[in-house]
C-alpha cells in the first residue's frame, strides 16, 4: 500500500538512497539545506529548509500535507558531525549539532503528531558512534546516544497510539560526498566481519524494513547496520 514518506536531508548520501528506495512505490518528500537535490523522481517534493529555524517543522509538515494529503513515515536522517576535542569549546557549533541531531526530530514529531494515524512509523538515523565513542568527536557521539534514548522514549509514549519509533545505526558507509582514503577504508574493512565497507543502499533497505508493515511488531529498537564492525 503506497504511503507518504518524509526524509530529512534527502539530497545526498544515505538520505538520497533512502528517498530513492521509497520513491520506487511510495510518495516521497525530502528536505535539503545546501545541496540541490538531483537524481530523484520528478514527483518527489523537495523542501528547502533550515531545520534549526523556529517554524521549520510546521512549514515542512504543512507542505507535505498540502501536496500529498497525509504523512505516514518520517525518516530523521539529517545530521551534523563535527570535532569536539577536550581542549576546545565552540558553543554555537555544538548547539547546532545537538539541534540538528536531536532537537529537530522532536520538532518534526511535535508538528506531525496531530496528523499521524495508527500504523505510522518514525525511523531515526543514529550511528555506531552512539556506543563506540569517536575519538575527538565526543559530542557527536553523545548526540547520537541521546537520539537512541529519545527513540526508545518515543516508542513508549507513542505505542498506545499505534505509532512505531525505531532507529538504524550505520557503521562505516561509503558515500561520494564524504570520500575516505584507501588506507582508512582498509582499516574499516579489517575491523568489519563481512569484509567490506557499507553502501548507502544497505542503510536504505534497513530503513524501508523498519517503516514497513513487516516490522509491525517492532518498536523502540536500534538496528545496527555495520557489517559486523568491531565485533
Amino acid at each position: 500500500m503506497p504511503r507518504v514518506v518524509l526524509v530529512t536531508g534527502g539530497a545526498r548520501g544515505i538520505g538520497h538512497a533512502i528517498a530513492a528506495e521509497f520513491a520506487r512505490d511510495h510518495a516521497v518528500a525530502i528536505t535539503w539545506a545546501t545541496t540541490v537535490p538531483k537524481g530523484l523522481p520528478d514527483k518527489t517534493l523537495a523542501i528547502r529548509a533550515d531545520l534549526l529555524a523556529q517554524s521549520a517543522a510546521e512549514a515542512i509538515v504543512s507542505q507535505v500535507l498540502n501536496r500529498f494529503g497525509a504523512l505516514d513515515v518520517i525518516v530523521n536522517n539529517a545530521g551534523q558531525i563535527g570535532m569536539s576535542p577536550a581542549q576546545d569549546f565552540d558553543a554555537a557549533a555544538l548547539q547546532d549539532m545537538l539541534g540538528v541531531n536531536l532537537l529537530a526530530p522532536q520538532a518534526l514529531l511535535a508538528a506531525a503528531l496531530p496528523h499521524l494515524k495508527p500504523g505510522a512509523a518514525i525511523v531515526n538515523i543514529s550511528s555506531v558512534n552512539a556506543v563506540l565513542p569517536p575519538y575527538g568527536a565526543s559530542i557527536y557521539g553523545a548526540s547520537k546516544a541521546a537520539l537512541n534514548l529519545w527513540t526508545r522514549a518515543m516508542a513508549k509514549e507513542l505505542g498506545p497510539q499505534g505509532i512505531r519509533v525505531n532507529a538504524v545505526a550505520p557503521g562505516a558507509i561509503d558515500t561520494p560526498e564524504s570520500p575516505r582514503s584507501d588506507d582508512l577504508k582498509g582499516l574499516f574493512v579489517k575491523d568489519t566481519a563481512l569484509g567490506r565497507i557499507g553502501q548507502p543502499q544497505d542503510v536504505a533497505r534497513a530503513v524501508r524494513f523498519l517503516a514497513s508493515e513487516e516490522a509491525g511488531f517492532i518498536t523502540g529498537e536500534i538496528l545496527t547496520v555495520s557489517g559486523g564492525y568491531r565485533l
